[in-house]
């Protein structure tokens, strides 16, 4: 007897975009617009100082072909944050890399508090990600990336994975930030030159006139434990970089460095 085995049929990738207008109103930003499709959500909530916009991802993570696009729009005048459901997770990919873009507008006047929630990097993970801030001459904005690598909780510590992060914040079609990362097997290693065997990640940027004024205050509050980090400022930025141990004590110094950076409480999807 023969057996006849079935066709092996490509599995079904997940894609997704949604984006958010937000113009001023008679008291704060009024949502003009909001378009979604395939597994990318977006939702609006009033925030403390100004609306907040939360994106979610519903395929419940990202693998290799999986292509996500988000982006929010500010008018003039228009104060407003966006953030993440949750963490996003990157997983072993069967062949290539995800791909996920995101674009924001800011308009005259306008400032925006992009914080999403960490990306985790599972062993074996493709994700290739391109976050492009766009800031009309007199916006303003800070920006906020993490990373985590695998979950140390339950002892998982990615030995093979691929990463491509590119970041640009442009000022009326200039560029003011421009930063790569990459990260491959290489850079998981613990020497000075790489991570020191961090097992999480973050950058944190303020881009707006008179962000020095925030480095005193910002460097005094690098002390969470089982964090290290450092701050600087230039041209009219405020740049910040942390390692840390494990996702939840850089969650932890995050916290503490946006009670500085911005007013109000952090976005209410936060756990810390």
């Amino acid at each position: 007897m023969t057996l006849q085995t079935a066709p092996v049929l490509p599995s079904e990738r997940s894609h997704g975009a949604a984006r958010v207008v937000l113009r001023a109103g008679p008291d704060r930003g009024r949502l003009e617009r909001l378009h979604q499709s395939g597994s990318a959500k977006a939702f609006v909530h009033a925030g403390e100082a100004g609306p907040e916009v939360v994106f979610l991802n519903t395929s419940g993570g990202l693998t290799g072909g999986d292509r996500m696009t988000c982006g929010i729009e500010l008018g003039a005048g228009v104060r407003a944050g966006g953030t993440t459901q949750t963490a996003e997770r990157a997983y072993r990919s069967p062949g290539g890399a995800a791909a996920v873009t995101v674009r924001h507008a800011v308009g005259p006047g306008a400032h925006l508090d992009w914080l999403p929630q960490e990306t985790i990097l599972f062993d074996h993970s493709q994700l290739m990600r391109e976050t492009r801030i766009d800031l009309a001459a007199d916006a303003t904005c800070l920006m906020l990336e993490m990373l985590v690598l695998g979950r140390a909780a339950m002892g998982e510590h990615p030995a093979t994975l691929h990463l491509r992060d590119t970041r640009r914040v442009m000022r009326a079609g200039q560029p003011v930030l421009v930063e790569p990362l990459h990260l491959t097997p290489a850079a998981l290693t613990a020497g000075p030159a790489v991570l020191e065997g961090a097992r999480a990640l973050a950058t944190l940027a303020l881009v707006a006139p008179g962000a020095a004024d925030a480095l005193a205050p910002v460097r005094a509050a690098l002390d969470e434990p089982g964090t290290r980090g450092g701050a600087s400022a230039f041209d009219g930025k405020l740049m910040i970089r942390l390692l840390a141990d494990d996702g939840w004590s850089l969650r932890r110094q995050v916290a503490r460095l946006l009670a500085v950076l911005r007013p109000g409480p952090l976005p209410r999807v936060w756990q810390t």
